[in-house]
């Protein structure tokens, strides 16, 4: 019984994945063998809530007669004769590692292809000079635990964080080619790689594994999504509060235990972001707060005193 369950399984994913209900399907066409026995169609019936199953095709000839008409619609002037369509698709998403190890995914499990899509991302640190573009196929969140295919360096003009946008192609022909390109406006700097069938080539037992791995290790990797963003969120808000007391009109009207009291402050949270291995998410979020704290109240200060020099003047 676990082995006609399954059969329902991949019935499932496939209306998942085309994001259909099932009461929008018109015909059940059964092929392949195993499509003959009797339980595997009082299932589908009961699924389908027993709409009339479609056996007018041999299910051995099945594979073979997809085959031809494949064939045919890659032959010239053949294909546009014929009203179906075949299309292939990527097996697994596609997508490149963020902050964080997090897999931001470029191409979606189950997109036709051939296909191009493209992604903007920005530098994640001051004077960046270089970024690395690691490019992964698999469906964990955390980038590390997929399939890493390639990665290449790319060059970029030194600028403060966030201010050089860099825009991530990901491409794949009709046989299956992937090409990932990198471009930055800014110096019109460019790279790219191209990745083979063969050299990303998975068996159909390992695309199956790393899917149940993927939902097995859901739990853990939204754990670590979580952790990931809090952590980024602190990171951002330090950043903005290190810019904000570089400026000396900011800085002059602190007292010298407010300015230690900011430092310190500043420098936990940098150690504590350095150290997160040992650190769940909440411990993050909190310093957050506790840290949103601490600088609001000292430039609520700052801009009463502001506002108040402003008005003597007038």
């Amino acid at each position: 019984m676990d082995l006609f369950k399954k059969c329902l399984e991949t019935v499932e994913s496939c209306l998942s994945d085309a994001k259909i209900n099932k009461s929008s399907v018109d015909d059940i066409v059964l092929v392949g063998g195993s499509s003959r026995i009797p339980k595997v169609q009082q299932l589908l019936q009961d699924f389908f809530k027993w709409k009339e199953l479609c056996a007018s095709i041999n299910p051995d000839e099945a594979v073979a007669y997809g085959a031809a008409v494949q064939a045919a619609l890659l032959c010239e002037g053949i294909g546009k004769s014929l009203s179906l369509v075949l299309r292939d698709v990527t097996p697994l998403s596609l997508g490149k590692s963020v902050r964080g190890d997090v897999m931001n995914i470029v191409i979606p499990i189950n997109t036709s292809i051939p296909v191009k899509m493209t992604k903007e991302y920005v530098t994640i640190k001051d004077n960046q000079s270089r970024i690395t573009v690691r490019v992964y196929k698999g469906e964990r969140l955390k980038a590390s635990e997929n399939n890493l295919l390639s990665s290449f360096k790319f060059s970029i003009p030194p600028a403060p964080r966030g201010h050089i946008p860099i825009k991530v192609t990901f491409s794949i022909d009709l046989d299956g080619i992937l090409n990932v390109s990198a471009r930055e406006d800014t110096g019109g700097n460019k790279q790219d790689i191209t990745i083979t069938n063969e050299e990303g080539r998975l068996s159909t037992d390992d695309v199956e594994r790393m899917i149940q791995e993927a939902e097995f290790f859901k739990a853990e990797d939204m754990k670590h999504m979580k952790k990931v963003k809090a952590m980024n969120a602190l990171d951002d808000y330090l950043y903005d509060m290190k810019k904000v007391t570089k400026d000396e009109s900011v800085t002059s009207m602190l007292t010298p235990l407010e300015k230690v009291k900011i430092n310190s402050a500043m420098i936990k949270g940098k150690n504590l972001i350095e150290g997160k291995q040992n650190q769940d998410a909440f411990v993050f979020v909190d310093f957050l707060k506790e840290l949103e704290s601490t600088f609001e109240s000292t430039l609520n200060k700052v801009n009463k005193s502001y506002f108040d020099e402003d008005s003597d003047s007038d």
